[in-house]
């Protein structure tokens, strides 16, 4: 499942991000690109709960078709 999040600019933004889908899903697996802004998920969550966690981490996120 793969998201897009326009203000991810950093290390900081992408450790933020990685630390709240993990402890929605401790299993997820997680990768971040800086350049196209897209965080890339592994997760059984469903998207919403996804969208949810980046959230929680301060970002804005929109689900981008597979």
């Amino acid at each position: 499942m793969d998201f897009k999040v326009p203000e991810m600019s950093c290390g900081h933004c992408t450790s933020a991000i990685e630390k709240a889908i993990k402890a929605a899903d401790p299993a997820a697996a997680v990768s971040c690109d800086l350049t196209e802004h897209v965080v890339s998920v592994k997760s059984q969550l469903a998207t919403g709960a996804l969208s949810a966690a980046i959230k929680d981490a301060g970002y804005d996120s929109q689900p981008l078709s597979a």
